[in-house]
């Protein structure tokens, strides 16, 4: 028995020592596997530069035979332009810019491209050129050195000549002129009397509409011919949306326009160009809002409406559109997309894609062939699988107002107790759009929840949604967005002791006031080139926006009637009541935003031993000079956000 028992105990010994050893490897296992899902879910941070990088080739345009593509190539920090022969491959570069920039270019004919050389600083001028596909016979057609000038028809009539709109005779308004691109002169097609803000040709590249307006009131006028006077056909508060898109190909006297004329939400509707009058709604829906249409010209038929809810869709509106975009679908799936241009003849394509985690690439798209040929990525240092999803919202304001937008989480969060950025979008008329937006993602790449809000007095939610914003900057505008953060807080989505504010323009503006207003709120606020004081904003207005001044004296305020709401309204004035740290960064050659107004508000803070970031930058029109500048002010708000919110 002594021995058995010593087996039954040498055995029960092992078998401990095994399970302790398996239990041991067992714990090894866990830790491994727990190590790896922690390595799996970890989040890179992004070196800021990936965001912000400037494209390498834009802007791709087809010559009307579809034969060519041109686009705009980054060198040495200038963009030049370049055509590449599609049956060859040949490529051309057009342009070697040295000091200046291209701000716009179009094809002209199959062989004639137009560009505008611009002066970094000199916002708004332009010298006109005009160049073969070769490189060759480059010719000055302008020399603007004050006026404005615009191509209102960039195809040659008569193989010589352009309509263009300049300010020449009087800065405040612009005349139509026929520019002869053969010997550079300007003959004056409609001269406008004052009170016209816009002009529309028909496909034969004919004048045929003008809207004019007193700064309230816009009037539609048209005229069946060149010889014969405008007339006006109907008039509408500029509360009220009527916007032409094009005229019948088959129906002359038939225009197709977004209209919310008589209801709240737009549609798409024909317009009898005799009488004014809605002869056909073509989409209309009480709940949806139409803000765009694509018409095709070869074919002479409206292809489909754009309605956007959270985010845009097509209504179809006949079937051989319905089946060309639904074979492009199945080539690009789950991808949004946008025809950026198209030959005359409506075969070939150029196609931009894009998603909320993707900033998206360009394509070439023959319809014929139904081939995509990839041109070029948008920014190729995004990783998609590192970018964060961006989610519609929606909640009801204080006063019972329902309140849309997008909040944006950390990838691999669990959504719960999170540090937010508010991110305010500019405004008067504007909104925040469902896709790639490389500031919301740059700050969830950082941790940050990030919250964007369509606050009252956003576009694309109707004309009553619309006009409940006007004279509410500093009011009800701020309760919906300090709404949308306790219901963030009510949610336990936010970490009510960790939301900062920050906005660009009149998204900086809300972002101070915020500040000001709701200090309980926010523990810190970030203006980039924000309006600081109402009074100066609306002395900035450039002189050929003058004729709507009464539009932004009834959206912003009127200096006269309305100082004290104003006044109270602008952060400049309020230093005294900001107790919480601030970043405020501004372009100091901004002609629309007056330096003195944030040196001044610098300087307050200052005075009370506020915390403030200041930073000056010096933008320019062009995308491409931003890169450096922008990079510096991301770099200086992340450090900003960290120390205000993560630190504490």
């Amino acid at each position: 028995m002594f021995n058995g028992f010593s087996i039954l105990g040498i055995r029960i010994f092992a078998l401990r020592n095994n399970m302790t050893i398996a239990k041991k490897y067992i714990g090894l296992i866990l830790i491994t596997l727990f190590l790896a899902c922690k390595e799996k879910n970890k989040v890179n941070v992004i070196p800021v530069d990936n965001f912000f990088k400037s494209q390498d080739k834009a802007t791709y345009r087809l010559s009307p035979n579809g034969e060519s593509i041109s686009y705009l190539k980054l060198q040495d920090k200038k963009q030049n332009l370049f055509v590449e022969d599609l049956n060859t491959g040949k490529l051309t570069q057009l342009t070697k810019l040295i000091e200046k920039n291209i701000s716009f270019y179009s094809w002209v004919s199959n062989d004639e491209l137009i560009y505008y050389k611009e002066k970094v600083g000199e916002r708004y001028q332009a010298d006109l050129f005009i160049i073969n596909k070769e490189g060759k016979n480059e010719r000055q057609l302008s020399v603007n050195e004050k006026a404005r000038i615009r191509i209102l028809e960039d195809k040659l009539i008569d193989n010589k000549y352009l309509l263009v709109l300049s300010n020449k005779r009087d800065s405040t308004v612009s005349d139509v002129y026929r520019l002869n691109v053969r010997d550079g002169k300007m003959q004056m097609v409609s001269r406008n009397p004052g009170n016209i803000t816009g002009w529309m040709t028909d496909s034969k590249g004919k004048v045929r509409l003008a809207s004019s307006s007193d700064g309230v009131k816009e009037t539609l006028l048209i005229r069946q011919s060149e010889d014969q006077p405008f007339k006006p056909i109907v008039t509408i508060n500029f509360k009220t949306t009527l916007r032409p898109i094009a005229f019948s190909e088959s129906e002359p006297n038939i225009m197709y326009v977004i209209s919310d004329v008589d209801r709240d939400k737009s549609a798409l509707v024909e317009l009898d160009c005799l009488t004014g009058k809605e002869r056909r709604v073509l989409f209309a829906n009480d709940t949806l809002n139409a803000v765009d249409a694509q018409y095709s010209k070869n074919r002479g038929e409206m292809d489909y409406v754009v309605y956007e809810s959270w985010k845009k869709q097509k209504h179809y509106l006949n079937a051989n559109a319905r089946s060309f975009y639904q074979k492009l679908d199945k080539l690009v799936p789950n991808t949004e997309y946008r025809i950026i241009d198209r030959d005359k003849n409506e075969k070939i394509f150029v196609v931009r894609t894009f998603t909320d985690r993707n900033p998206g690439s360009y394509y070439l798209y023959t319809a014929e062939s139904g081939k995509l040929k990839k041109l070029t990525d948008i920014n190729s240092a995004i990783d998609e699988t590192q970018m964060c999803e961006m989610k519609p919202i929606k909640y009801t304001s204080r006063d019972g107002l329902e309140i849309n937008g997008y909040l944006t989480l950390p990838l691999n969060s669990d959504g719960k107790n999170l540090p937010v950025v508010v991110i305010p979008h500019n405004g008067p008329g504007q909104r925040n759009t469902w896709g790639f937006n490389a500031e919301t993602q740059f700050l969830a790449n950082r941790g940050y929840a990030v919250f964007q809000v369509n606050y009252r007095g956003s576009s694309g939610y109707g004309k009553n949604f619309y006009a409940a914003g006007f004279k509410q900057w500093g009011g009800k505008v701020q309760d919906d967005i300090d709404d949308g953060v306790m219901w963030l807080i009510t949610q336990k989505i936010a970490d009510p002791q960790k939301i900062a504010i920050y906005g660009t323009s009149f998204g900086g503006f809300i972002a101070l006031n915020s500040a000001i207003k709701s200090p309980e709120l926010y523990k810190c606020a970030a203006s980039n080139s924000g309006v600081l004081n109402l009074f100066n904003y609306l002395i900035s207005i450039p002189p050929y926006f003058r004729s709507n001044l009464q539009m932004y004296y009834d959206i912003v305020g009127n200096p006269e009637t309305d100082a004290d709401y104003m006044r109270q309204a602008s952060p400049v004035f309020h230093a005294d009541k900001i107790n919480v740290p601030i970043f405020i960064t501004q372009n100091i050659k901004d002609p629309r935003i007056n330096p003195s107004d944030a040196i001044r508000l610098v300087k307050e803070l200052k005075k009370r031993n506020i915390p403030v970031t200041y930073h000056e930058k010096e933008d320019s029109p062009f995308s491409i000079n931003r890169e450096e500048s922008r990079q510096k002010v991301y770099a200086a708000l992340e450090q900003f956000l960290e120390s205000n919110l993560k630190k504490k």
